[in-house]
């Protein structure tokens, strides 16, 4: 924002100061603070000061970091109106969080575009989920890693199409391992696109809000996009693709090893899971859970983390998340112990009746 069209200045009030800030001519008061002050409210409560607002002044009386904090958010906010975003309370949430926590602006980071289409624009959110999206485009093999809701397939998924695109790949490859049938499949009932069509769907349902819906069968057809249990990756080498693992936690060492190892020229691997929602039988150790200490120190291989903070979908879905991760912490996630010799109960289809994008 130029500075003509910001004016603060200082009076003492006690241990408090008061500070001034105008925002700029062309924005309206309602598109920042919106309807009914709704946006204001979520900014007083998230900050310790006092706001108020004549015209388009606002006075904030407060501790003077965080009047210097406030400060910084107007402007971040107003630089986000410049670029065109309409302003939700998920976006003061993001833009606190980055102020507080991080060294990048968020008007930048929440106006960076990965690929725009049907009406809609999609980009990163949050300060890490930026963080991830580089990495994608800086390393061969990324692995994004976090609790659902915090967008890790869905960013791979903006990633690829851009790619295929831009023409830097000539395929893109989405795989998840169809672990409630231990990927035979053999005793679920219809075809075999049948069988494994509940394991992909969420695959297919990011697809459809990147792509033309009406393209997506002649693309399938061609073999430009490719949907397939993870099973299907074994004995093949993959050049010049955009590859995708969705679910990894549910993939054994075993499985990891094959399926990073299809690596070919000119390809891209992404890795997206929970590692908290692994849905292996009893005794098997998830690849994902291990692949971090046996890939360690390996060039161009990149752990990106996301956490509840990175959360984007309802605000109460971050808290579950905190919730459960309080719990686990405390003990209270921990799986009796079967008894030698006890029968094995059959996986549930809880991964697959899921749905959820990641």
């Amino acid at each position: 924002m130029p500075e003509s069209a910001t004016s603060t200045g200082a009076a003492s009030q006690g241990a408090q100061t008061v500070t001034r800030f105008v925002v700029p001519g062309p924005h309206s008061m309602v598109s920042l603070l919106g309807q009914q002050d709704e946006l204001l409210r979520v900014i007083e409560q998230a900050l310790h000061s006092d706001i108020h607002v004549r015209g388009n002044e606002i006075t904030i009386t407060g501790e003077p970091t965080e009047n210097d904090l406030a400060v910084r958010l107007f402007t971040e906010l107003s630089a986000l109106l410049d670029a065109g975003t309409v302003l939700s309370a998920q976006h003061i949430d993001h833009s606190l969080a980055m102020l507080r926590g991080g060294d990048e602006r968020p008007a930048e980071v929440l106006t960076l575009s990965i690929l725009s289409g049907r009406g809609r624009t999609i980009r990163p959110k949050t300060l890490n989920q930026k963080r991830y999206v580089d990495a994608i485009d800086t390393h061969t093999i990324v692995f994004g890693i976090g609790p659902a809701g915090t967008g890790k397939t869905y960013l791979a998924m903006a990633k690829a199409v851009q790619y295929l695109q831009a023409k830097k790949v000539n395929r893109i490859i989405l795989t998840r391992p169809a672990v409630e049938a231990g990927e035979r499949l053999g005793f679920l009932p219809g075809t075999l696109y049948e069988k494994i069509d509940p394991y992909l769907r969420p695959l297919y349902d990011a697809l459809h809000d990147m792509v033309d819906p009406d393209s997506i069968p002649r693309l399938i057809q061609s073999g430009t996009i490719e949907v397939a249990p993870l099973a299907y990756m074994r004995g093949r080498t993959l050049n010049d693709a955009f590859i995708i693992l969705d679910e990894a936690q549910n993939t054994s060492a075993e499985q990891m090893k094959m399926f990073l190892t299809r690596l070919g020229f000119g390809a891209k691997i992404v890795v997206t899971g929970d590692i908290t929602q692994v849905d292996l039988p009893s005794g098997t150790r998830s690849g994902l859970r291990v692949v971090r200490e046996i890939l360690d120190g390996i060039e161009d291989v990149h752990f990106a983390n996301l956490t509840s903070t990175d959360v984007v979908r309802h605000r109460l879905v971050s808290e579950i998340v905190d919730a459960y991760s309080r719990w686990d912490a405390a003990g209270g996630g921990e799986a009796p112990v079967a008894p030698p010799g006890a029968p094995r109960s059959r996986p549930t289809a809880r991964a697959a009746a899921r749905g959820d994008r990641r």
